[in-house]
């Protein structure tokens, strides 16, 4: 079905205007940030958002916020996964405010550190465990470690991922040929002699690129999420495992967005055994923060490398890594919000939200289609699912995107800027997925015409 490009821009400029006319205090901020603020935003990637500029944020609680013109929006971005609890859930607010009293960083462990290296083994079934600020640290700590007792230079991951900013993950294929990805900014090293890549679910692929004894590991999402959200075929993580131990490679889940799948991941919920761990974003409720886990046997491998002289110069770490904040708010992130009880709210309520949008793509017979994990759920502009990253992002229409966010952000929706995510916390409840719905239908009515 093809795209009346010209009704788009059309309905796009009125959008815009909307957006402008309606935000008279957040375009002033905007500009005065435009003086102290590389390109008016804290963080480039903010540009993105598909208004003239972004909402400012005056409050958030819960599932909504509201920004500095008096909107309140339902947030199914939350913030992209970092505020998957809710914004600012009580528990963890609790515990903060009493940590701050008795001090933030202090390079010294505390009992909380235990606690969640305790419940960590519980939920994901790793023994060992240590701590960062973001996931993107924890992902190249991880990296390090795998090539220090593989011995091996390289590293494996899937086409179109995402791990943070990972430098070795910025790479790409292009007719088949491996190469830096477009927007990879400064990159140390070209990528494609760090990293091998592949599509995901491509056995044959894998396979071969793991034949040459040079792959210290494999860094993978269980689900790709960053990309529309593409599920393994079955049977895949089975071979994916028996393919790495054939190898003598190293298996790194990164769950930073499928923990969505359940109180233990996708992990738990399909039985995986990974080498290493990777849990970051919602760990603490919104407080940077995130853990790493490994095997026994990595351990012990990592124990025969190491030497105290030199335990503090390797490159892992972190001056603020595992401070008595952090880990005061992921103690009671994981005992009191990201609950099982929790999950079992969230998932319906995504399934809920799929199949309001799937009834409004079948109403009007566009060529898209939904798709769900857990309590996250995305659409995307293809009516074939993607089996890998490439027909994935080749699903993608950035304009029709921008349009799409730009028409929810003028109805009170919030969806994650870089892809049509939806991601429902604890506090969103049955009317905010309602009220998406109806701005879904209402949004492809007017593209149909």
């Amino acid at each position: 079905m093809p795209l009346d490009r010209t009704r788009l821009h059309s309905l796009m400029q009125r959008e815009q205007q909307r957006f402008v006319n309606d935000r008279p205090k957040s375009k002033a901020l905007f500009e005065r940030a435009g003086k102290s603020l590389l390109g008016g935003v804290p963080m480039n990637w903010m540009r993105k958002w598909a208004g003239a500029f972004p909402p400012f944020v005056r409050e958030a609680q819960g599932a909504h916020f509201f920004d500095v013109d008096g909107h309140r929006y339902i947030d199914f971005c939350l913030g992209d996964t970092g505020a998957m609890t809710g914004h600012s859930p009580y528990a963890t607010v609790k515990a903060i405010e009493e940590q701050v009293k008795r001090g933030i960083t202090l390079m010294l462990p505390s009992e909380d550190a235990v606690f969640v290296g305790e419940e960590l083994q519980k939920r994901f079934g790793l023994p060992f465990w240590q701590f960062a600020l973001t996931a993107t640290d924890a992902n190249r700590f991880c990296i390090r470690l795998a090539r220090q007792i593989t011995g091996r230079p390289k590293i494996l991951v899937y086409n179109w991922c995402y791990h943070g900013t990972v430098d070795e993950s910025f790479i790409t294929l292009q007719d088949g040929v491996a190469q830096a990805r477009r927007g990879n900014i400064g990159p140390p090293v070209d990528p494609t002699i760090t990293t091998k890549v592949v599509e995901f679910n491509d056995l044959a692929a894998l396979e071969k690129a793991l034949a040459e004894p040079d792959v210290a590991c494999v860094l993978a999402e269980p689900a790709m999420t960053n990309v529309g959200i593409v599920h393994p075929d079955p049977g895949y993580h089975q071979a994916l495992r028996e393919l790495t131990r054939r190898a003598g490679t190293l298996l790194i889940i990164d769950e930073t967005h499928t923990i969505c799948a359940g109180p233990g991941g996708y992990t738990r919920a399909e039985n995986l055994d990974p080498d290493f761990f990777i849990f970051g974003k919602a760990i603490g409720g919104g407080v940077p923060g995130a853990a790493y886990g490994f095997t026994k046997e990595v351990a012990d491998r990592i124990g025969e490398k190491q030497n105290l002289e030199d335990c503090d110069t390797g490159g892992i770490g972190g001056t603020l890594a595992g401070n008595a904040l952090s880990l005061a708010a992921m103690r009671a992130t994981l005992a009191k919000v990201l609950t099982k009880e929790a999950f079992d709210q969230m998932i319906p309520l995504a399934e809920r939200w799929t199949a309001g949008v799937e009834k409004a793509i079948a109403e009007f017979g566009v060529p898209w289609h939904v798709t769900r994990l857990g309590c996250r759920a995305e659409y995307l502009f293809s009516s074939a699912r993607p089996r890998n990253g490439s027909e994935a992002h080749n699903a993608m229409d950035f304009e029709l995107e921008r349009f799409m966010h730009l028409y929810a952000m003028n109805r009170g929706i919030l969806l994650t800027p870089f892809h049509n995510m939806a991601l429902m916390s604890p506090a969103t409840a049955k009317e905010d997925v309602e009220h998406h719905t109806r701005v879904f239908r209402e949004s492809v009515k007017e593209l149909v015409g």
